[in-house]
């Protein structure tokens, strides 16, 4: 059961805005398969020994839109690339050009594999929906209208902002708390009115730094401890621990 505080806060929310990947989707694992990918073979061409680690993945990449992560990591290492365009060919030696290789070998496994949501995702959109809370996702990838195709939860959706859209309205990306302000204001409510529930530490303080009601931390393999110093307010293990705390329908 989550605390009392937690529940009493849970049940005066009017929408609640998700994360996608690593929340709804076992996504997250994905990415950080293509992540490592990128990245080990990267510091091999280049003879760095500091291997990539899944710490990297939680430190310099989780939850940050897609160039972000890769110059957050290279600067961990101490790489200095060029920035490119959003157009540069994977191949290419650009921050830009590393995001494309890595959405390359994301996307060439999601079509391969697919991808399903949690179970208990599912059960707290079913118990949402039923109870009239609004809901929206928010998503630094911009494969998240693909993803949610996959995981067959697209007309459970009416607002998504991912990192198309973000990029297309100059929002900052996460820690930044920009994009689940504005998946708010298009639902028409103010922050605090609102619930964010996120998987990854950026997430989590861009949750906190926007003053929303409450931040929900999913502790998908970073820790109840990570997520709690970046700001959620309760941590849980899977979404339908929130579903006997939600507002009566």
């Amino acid at each position: 059961m989550l605390p009392s505080p937690a529940a009493a806060g849970l049940a005066s929310v009017q929408a609640l805005l998700f994360d996608l990947d690593g929340v709804l989707t076992p996504t997250a694992e994905v990415h950080m398969r293509a992540w490592s990918r990128l990245f080990s073979e990267y510091l091999h061409s280049r003879g760095i020994d500091q291997p990539y680690t899944d710490d990297d993945y939680f430190t310099h990449i989780d939850g940050r839109p897609r160039y972000d992560g890769v110059r957050a990591f290279l600067a961990s290492r101490g790489i200095t690339l060029p920035e490119g365009t959003p157009n540069d060919a994977p191949d290419l030696e650009t921050v830009c050009g590393l995001g494309n290789r890595k959405n390359r070998t994301f996307n060439d496994t999601l079509e391969e594999q697919g991808v399903a949501a949690y179970p208990g995702s599912l059960a707290l959109l079913d118990a949402a929906r039923d109870a009239g809370v609004a809901m929206a996702v928010v998503t630094s990838s911009r494969n998240g209208t693909a993803v949610l195709a996959a995981a067959g939860l697209t007309e459970r959706f009416g607002i998504v902002v991912d990192g198309v859209l973000s990029a297309g309205r100059g929002l900052a990306g996460k820690p930044a708390p920009d994009t689940y302000l504005y998946a708010a204001e298009l639902l028409g409510l103010p922050a605090a009115a609102c619930a964010v529930i996120e998987d990854a530490p950026s997430g989590v303080a861009a949750g906190r730094s926007g003053s929303f009601a409450l931040v929900v931390g999913v502790d998908r393999g970073v820790g109840p401890e990570t997520l709690e110093r970046h700001g959620a307010d309760i941590v849980i293990d899977d979404l339908a621990e929130l579903i006997p705390f939600l507002p009566a329908g």
